[in-house]
């Protein structure tokens, strides 16, 4: 079973890899945030006794839960920390976010945020309230883009980002064109418009002129991996592997965290026959993201024409059970 992605699809997995990029600052905020809480917690406050911290807090969370988180969010700040019940410390951090988001407070948000990321990862809850968090903050910046800068070429580009998520490929394209004239060498522009090229209805011409905006995206920033991926994605579509892999290799050359630019390296590879080079791109790839089938399927490929039966049979053995987790998942999900 061989994947064939269509460039709509990679087009999507480029975006969300542009997506997690975006969010950096975000996770480096936290990051720090877990960092420092990790640190405050192991100096700790030694001369509080734990009943009076438990005590405190039970009380703050009393307040947070009536409504007073203006009472209750200071106490819940210098006590967190030296909280050592677990549920205490969860039910603790679920208030102190919700205080702190209601209140406006984004370092205490952020803060109890990184404790229930950190100790309680995959609580429904926790990560309830951290994308309601994130969906709070990107629509205040939103509004301050809006308010103080709306002819920046930031606000124009969020509002063509709106465009594209709703479908609206033409006003997308405008406001796109928009920027262009105003800034010609903006990054990221190009390959936004290659983008909705590939995801429109196709024409004869659709591939030539999404090749030609992901080139002239490269004109203006050479390191963009994301454009060398979607030509290296293209080339494969056409069969035309050396290309493929020209591109392919850049982009994992400028982005060494791009998954889905290994796979689509190994899979050139492997179509030309350079299966032995195909090797460690899917194995970097199979590393990354363990519970993709096609993957599996590529690097046992390779596997098997350079004469590694077992590393073959191990890999397609993983293929055949991650193909049928899918089949089993697909068919609880039927009415």
């Amino acid at each position: 079973m061989r994947r064939e992605a269509s460039c709509v699809d990679r087009a999507i997995a480029v975006n969300r890899q542009k997506q997690r990029k975006r969010c950096f600052m975000a996770a480096l905020m936290i990051s720090a945030s877990a960092l420092w809480v990790g640190q405050i917690a192991a100096q700790g406050t030694k001369n509080s006794p734990a009943a009076n911290v438990s005590s405190s807090v039970q009380h703050a969370i009393s307040l947070a839960e009536r409504g007073r988180c203006r009472e209750a969010l200071p106490i819940l700040k210098g006590a967190i920390s030296r909280v050592t019940d677990t549920k205490l410390k969860y039910r603790a951090a679920i208030q102190n976010a919700q205080c702190a988001m209601s209140l406006g407070h984004i370092d205490a948000a952020l803060d109890a945020l990184a404790i229930l990321n950190h100790q309680f990862p995959n609580d429904p809850q926790a990560l309830y309230i951290t994308a309601h968090f994130c969906s709070q903050l990107a629509e205040g910046a939103a509004q301050g883009l809006a308010q103080n800068a709306p002819s920046s070429y930031q606000a124009q580009e969020l509002e063509a980002e709106a465009f594209e998520a709703h479908g609206n490929w033409d006003k997308a394209v405008a406001t796109y064109n928009r920027i262009l004239e105003q800034y010609p060498k903006l990054p990221g522009i190009h390959y936004r418009m290659g983008r909705i090229l590939l995801q429109r209805p196709a024409t004869p011409t659709t591939i030539d002129d999404a090749r030609k905006e992901f080139e002239a995206e490269l004109q203006i920033d050479p390191s963009s991996a994301a454009a060398e991926f979607m030509l290296g994605d293209l080339a494969r579509q056409t069969q035309q592997w050396d290309e493929a892999v020209k591109h392919y290799t850049r982009a994992v050359e400028h982005d060494a965290g791009f998954s889905e630019a290994y796979l689509g390296l190994g899979m050139a590879l492997n179509a030309a026959g350079r299966y032995s080079d195909a090797i460690a791109p899917l194995e970097t790839y199979t590393k990354s993201v363990t519970d993709d089938a096609a993957g599996h399927y590529q690097l046992a490929l390779a596997y098997l024409r350079t004469g590694r039966k077992e590393d073959a049979t191990r890999e397609m053995e993983r293929q055949r059970k991650l193909n049928e987790k899918v089949n089993s998942d697909n068919q609880g999900k039927v009415p």
